[in-house]
């Protein structure tokens, strides 16, 4: 895994079930969002296999990928001139025809979406006028009205303060637990991630570690993430403490 011939990360092996929500977390430059990437089909694996439902991720069409995977990545939007409603609904664009059409079920899927992320009455606000947790919510409400499989989010919580950050995260786990959907996302709220994901991902550049987060503390998989003479972790609370 990584650009071009440079490989940033090897020897990650992990799967992922139906409705859970899955954290990959890691120090900066570890490959937090190039894994992240990779899983959607946004950049090419130097090595090894990804596949969806026991199909390899490289044997999918591009339009049979984006009814399997859709991604909230960090760019930013092409046109805030949009409204969040006309956002929104162009998560429909895989199932549309040419003319973009959209049915009574495309419309039924974009009111589903808006009402899930609490967006009903910010549809007709354009995204220009929202603030960074509104927009945020309405990238997520694009993706879930894609009716994907499967859900990526690169770094869901960047720029938001600790409270919008918790409501992000719990909707996300909201979303995976009801609709049975694969959601997976990229972070550094390591604690948050522990106290509220099914699964996560550790890339620590050697053991890469995977599973529930009561088991990862048992391995004791956090505590060489930083270096020790800065940052502890204490398992009973399952938190970072700052040596001074």
């Amino acid at each position: 895994m990584g650009y071009g011939a440079n490989a940033i990360a090897k020897n990650i092996n992990f799967g992922l079930e139906p409705g859970e929500l899955t954290a990959i977390v890691g120090i900066n430059g570890i490959g937090k969002s190039t894994l992240l990437r990779s899983l959607g089909n946004a950049q090419p694996i130097l090595g090894g296999c990804i596949a969806i439902k026991n199909k390899p991720l490289a044997a999918y069409a591009p339009l049979e990928l984006s009814e399997e995977v859709s991604m909230v990545l960090t760019e930013p939007i092409a046109s805030k001139n949009l409204s969040v409603l006309e956002l929104v609904a162009l998560g429909r664009q895989p199932y549309t025809n040419w003319l973009g059409t959209l049915t009574d079920i495309d419309k039924q899927k974009i009111k589903d979406s808006l009402h899930a992320l609490e967006l009903e009455e910010l549809q007709n606000k354009k995204c220009y006028e929202l603030s960074d947790g509104q927009l945020q919510r309405v990238m997520i409400a694009r993706a879930l009205t894609q009716d994907t499989s499967i859900i990526l989010l690169d770094e869901p919580t960047t720029h938001l303060d600790l409270y919008h950050k918790i409501q992000i995260l719990k909707l996300l786990r909201t979303i995976a637990h009801t609709t049975k959907k694969t959601v997976v996302f990229t972070t550094h709220e390591i604690e948050m991630a522990i106290q509220l994901c099914d699964k996560m991902v550790l890339l620590d550049g050697k053991d890469n570690y995977f599973g529930q987060p009561c088991e990862l503390i048992e391995q004791k998989a956090f505590e060489s993430l930083f270096p020790s003479d800065t940052v502890s972790f204490d398992a009973k609370t399952g938190s970072f403490r700052i040596k001074k």
